[in-house]
């Protein structure tokens, strides 16, 4: 994995990466007979927002931030609707209906873009199901999932791999929900088994993160299950589950740290397409390690 990136603002590393990633991938995909466009699953409100000491809202949901405190500034719909060349069609996904009038906004921001512009009022996962099942052969996409969470299953990353067209950035939840639900022992709750069973696509995962031995004691010859992986390690994981159905995976995925240095995520990038996706990862990897 990419050398770790803490202190400072994470969220800004991460949206760093995207900006950078777009006008590169529309640059490229001009001079091809392709539609492309920019599909955001977690669009929000456009903005993101950010304290001033981003510590104290890391792990919360926005609406539990105090709004006076907050400092608006670009988030990854902006963003993708400022890069030049220009997408074809921008498409903005959100479950909360409290934030679609924000999002509508932006039609009259970028007026030049109003018709290209797209807002679904949706769960991600329904809609990019949905949309990955349309025929994809004269259309491409990139594809930016931020979830705050484990709200992705492996089912949904299936479906955007088998379109075979689209460029995706993903913010794995390495830190905030993963790790930490794996206990020293491996005695996991059977629901939160399951949430990782369909985050993985796969119960491998338990073998892989845990190893059994057998404890002599006085009365029973029992099996001790020990935990065997660190954060790193998950991440090299998940890597290589992507690697089982994108054509291309960046090698070197970015941790994102706090000022603690604890880590929350991992921006991880793939690619569906066969014949595009060396380049894509050529270009992704070269910015994820900047």
């Amino acid at each position: 994995m990419n050398k770790q990136t803490f202190g400072g603002n994470w969220t800004e590393e991460k949206l760093n990466r995207i900006r950078k990633y777009l006008p590169a991938y529309t640059t490229i995909l001009k001079e091809y007979n392709f539609k492309y466009a920019y599909i955001d699953a977690f669009a929000g409100t456009g903005y993101r927002t950010l304290k001033d000491t981003e510590e104290q809202n890391q792990l919360l949901l926005p609406e539990l931030i105090d709004q006076e405190s907050q400092q608006f500034m670009d988030g990854s719909a902006r963003i993708a609707l400022q890069v030049e060349p220009r997408f074809n069609k921008y498409i903005f996904i959100e479950k909360d209906i409290n934030k679609i009038p924000h999002l509508e906004q932006l039609k009259v921001e970028f007026l030049d873009k109003n018709q290209d512009i797209k807002i679904i009022n949706d769960d991600a996962n329904n809609y990019l199901k949905t949309l990955c099942d349309k025929n994809w052969r004269a259309n491409r996409a990139v594809l930016f999932l931020d979830p705050f969470g484990m709200q992705i299953p492996w089912s949904t990353i299936e479906a955007i791999a088998h379109t075979e067209a689209i460029d995706l950035w993903y913010l794995f939840p390495l830190g905030v929900a993963i790790n930490r639900l794996l206990t020293r022992d491996g005695n996991i709750k059977e629901s939160l088994k399951k949430r990782l069973d369909e985050t993985f696509g796969t119960t491998d995962w338990f073998d892989s993160f845990y190893t059994t031995t057998r404890q002599l004691s006085l009365f029973e010859n029992s099996p001790q299950r020990e935990k065997t992986v660190d954060c790193e390690a998950i991440g090299r994981y998940f890597v290589k589950r992507l690697e089982t159905i994108f054509a291309g995976v960046a090698e070197n995925p970015l941790v994102l740290r706090n000022s603690r240095n604890s880590p929350l995520y991992l921006l991880c990038f793939a690619s569906a397409n066969p014949k595009g996706s060396k380049t894509a990862i050529k270009i992704a990897q070269h910015i994820l390690k900047a």
